[in-house]
């Protein structure tokens, strides 16, 4: 999930084009499941999950070789605590990610003939819900920094089969990402989000992502030396 050689222009590219598709296919996604699933929530659910895994699998793919394929701002944060990526970098890369998922949504809006801009009114709140974020997304840092250390050619298909579960086995059906998260504040559809419910949920992940970030570094794999900063301007 670290690179060398690439521009500076070409990561931020990618990072801002990958995390547009991944909204587009969350929330595009659930718009085709809903109105196709005849009112069956968990077909709905199903059709939203499958679809979002996969995208995942190819986007990571594609875009790792170029900018890590970060795609979340909580995963730009343990490389940063990593110093794995620069502060100018890692700051680039969270506005980026942020304004591709609303790209994302706009673009799935538009093709659906739906009006562009919206706000959600989906509920999503609680303590059960919070634990399910923090749960979702020390989950998802977990399963890339192991799988980075075991075997890193398996990333791509790793995060996307732990998305594909988390989406069942997590209350919140797994955001696990601030990005996804403000983009989600932005759909009145399957998968939106009530914009007043979003800062409890992006506390979540942010925390969650920290504390896999202290297991893996200081407990599964501890570093023995910190990795300089592999980013080149």
């Amino acid at each position: 999930m670290t690179v060398m050689g690439a521009s500076p222009c070409c990561r931020y590219l990618a990072e801002f084009i990958g995390t547009a598709f991944l909204l587009a296919t969350v929330v595009g996604s659930g718009i085709m499941a809903e109105s196709l699933a005849g009112g069956n929530v968990a077909l709905a659910l199903l059709g939203n999950t499958i679809p979002t895994g996969a995208i995942l699998v190819v986007l990571i793919t594609m875009f790792g070789p170029v900018s890590g394929a970060h795609f979340n701002p909580a995963v730009t944060l343990v490389f940063a605590l990593r110093r794995e990526i620069s502060r100018k970098d890692s700051a680039a890369y969270m506005l980026l990610q942020v304004l591709g998922g609303l790209l994302g949504v706009f673009m799935a809006h538009a093709m659906f003939e739906l009006d562009v801009l919206q706000a959600s009114q989906k509920s999503r709140t609680g303590s059960a819900q919070w634990l399910a974020e923090w749960v979702a997304t020390f989950g998802l840092v977990l399963t890339i920094l192991a799988t980075i250390r075991s075997r890193p050619q398996a990333v791509a298909m790793s995060v996307g089969l732990y998305i594909t579960a988390a989406y069942w086995f997590t209350a919140s059906t797994s955001f696990a990402n601030p990005a996804v998260t403000v983009a989600r504040s932005l759909t009145d559809t399957f998968s939106g989000i009530l914009p007043h419910h979003m800062p409890a949920f992006i506390a979540a992940q942010l925390t969650g992502a920290a504390c896999a970030w202290l297991v893996v570094d200081y407990c599964l794999f501890p570093r023995e030396k910190k990795s300089a900063i592999v980013q080149v301007d």
